[in-house]
Formats: structure tokens, C-alpha cells, sequence
């Protein structure tokens, strides 16, 4: 079965120090500091309002708002993966040193995001707040889809991350992947648009059904769908599950194929 070791304190202890070092060295690296997780997003979203809301002419309503919810929600997945399938990798010379769980490294990558995130979540709130889209007692599901998609980032940042040190050009197969994922997710399109005997298909994506349930929630003040986001939450948890026992069993062979 999968190893807990890293919910020792003293591993619990390093997983925040270096949260916090590598939050404080990237924010460093540019003149605007933190402000960057924000602005960055928020450039992604003015680029897809230009071209879906303005140029093609979307006709969604609300479009702005249905944008920002769609593309907060996935870059919290995708900039996860992107960033934890290489951690391992990039944690060569620790490993080659010290002998500590490997789950350390994608763990540290996801937090780091769930910063980022929580720093963006909160000013989207915000913004539709301001937008004419106040808090409803639906808010109560926020933290239960929050945990899902969080559930759901680690399966896959695990997995990824465990296996990307084998076979490194697994990076771009995630790649293409999850830009095949981002169009068929329905981040600058509504489900409704898509014919009703495809929409059981679209809905098997987790992303979509996520991005769904929080427009459901934070747009039109209803409740998403409980029994389908149960099957993503016990998938998810089997995925983590998984990906922590594969990196167990790959322990001892990471110092073997990380050797320079």
C-alpha cells in the first residue's frame, strides 16, 4: 500500500518551509512580485473575451463573468500539472542525497498553487459580487467542489510526476493533452450549446462537470450534481490512492535513473 511518511511533522515541517522559500523567490523574480499570479490570469481571460466575446461574436449571456469562472477553474488544474509533473525531476539533487519520500516534491508544487488559486478565488469572488452575482446559500457547496477538484489535481499531478522521471517525454503527451482537455471542458463555451445526445459524453470529463457546478453555483445560484460529482470525488480519491502507492514502489529506483 501507499506510504503516510510524509505526514510526519518533520516532513510536514519542510513541505511548508519550502512552500513558503519558493512562493518568496518566485514572487522575487519580477517587478510586480505576487501581483503577477493575479495579472496573469486575468491577461489570459482579457485575450479569450477578445477573440469568443468580441470577435466571434459568443453569444452566452453574461459572457465576461462565464469566461472567469471557466478559465479560474481550469488554469488551477492545468498550471498544477504543468508544474508537478516535473517535480520530481527537478528535485534530482536532493533525492541523490537524502533519503525522503518522493511525494514531497508534487506536494510542494500543488500547494504553491493552491496559493495562487485561493489569491485568485478571492478576487473573482469579488468580481461578481460587483458583477450582480451576490452570495446565495449555494455558497455552502463552494468548499465540497473545491475539495473535489483539489482531490482530483492530486491523482493526476501524482501520477504524472511518478512517471515523468521514467519516460520523460510523457511531458508532452500531458501537454497536448491537456490542451485537448481545455477544449472539450467548455471554459468559453455552455454545455447547453452542445447537442443533448453528446452531453452524457462531455459530462464524463471531469473538468467540464466541475466547470459546470460552479457556474451552477456561483452564476446561476443552483445546485450542481451531486450524484456525478460523487463518482469524480471517489474516482479522484482512488487516483491519489494509486499514484501514492506507484510512488512507493518507485522509491529506490528514482536515485537509479536521476544519476547525471
Amino acid at each position: 500500500m501507499f506510504s503516510l511518511r510524509i505526514l510526519r511533522p518533520e516532513y510536514i515541517e519542510l513541505v511548508i518551509v519550502k512552500v513558503f522559500m519558493n512562493l518568496k523567490s518566485e514572487a522575487s523574480r519580477t517587478y510586480l512580485s505576487f501581483l503577477w499570479w493575479i495579472l496573469e490570469p486575468v491577461m489570459t481571460m482579457s485575450v479569450f473575451y477578445v477573440v469568443f466575446g468580441v470577435l466571434l461574436n459568443r453569444r452566452t449571456e453574461n459572457f465576461t463573468e462565464f469566461l472567469l469562472v471557466g478559465l479560474v477553474t481550469w488554469q488551477w488544474f492545468s498550471n498544477t500539472v504543468t508544474h508537478g509533473m516535473n517535480a520530481i525531476t527537478q528535485g534530482s539533487r536532493i533525492i541523490l542525497s537524502v533519503d525522503i519520500p518522493k511525494e514531497i516534491f508534487p506536494t510542494i508544487e500543488i500547494l504553491m498553487d493552491v496559493v495562487k488559486f485561493g489569491l485568485v478565488l478571492i478576487l473573482l469572488l469579488g468580481f461578481l459580487w460587483l458583477s450582480g452575482f451576490p452570495a446565495n446559500y449555494h455558497y455552502f457547496a463552494l468548499p465540497a467542489l473545491l475539495v473535489i477538484q483539489f482531490m482530483l489535481i492530486c491523482s493526476v499531478t501524482f501520477l504524472v510526476a511518478a512517471l515523468v522521471p521514467f519516460f520523460p517525454d510523457i511531458k508532452f503527451l500531458v501537454m497536448v493533452l491537456l490542451q485537448l482537455a481545455f477544449f472539450l471542458s467548455g471554459v468559453f463555451y455552455d454545455a447547453s450549446s452542445i447537442p443533448i445526445e453528446y452531453q452524457h459524453y462531455f459530462f464524463m470529463n471531469p473538468m467540464a462537470l466541475l466547470i459546470d457546478s460552479y457556474r451552477l453555483v456561483l452564476l446561476e445560484a443552483q445546485s450542481p450534481n451531486w450524484s456525478k460529482l460523487g463518482i469524480v470525488a471517489g474516482a479522484s480519491l482512488v487516483g491519489v490512492l494509486a499514484s501514492l502507492g506507484l510512488l512507493k514502489k518507485l522509491h529506490y529506483a528514482y536515485p537509479r535513473v536521476l544519476q547525471p
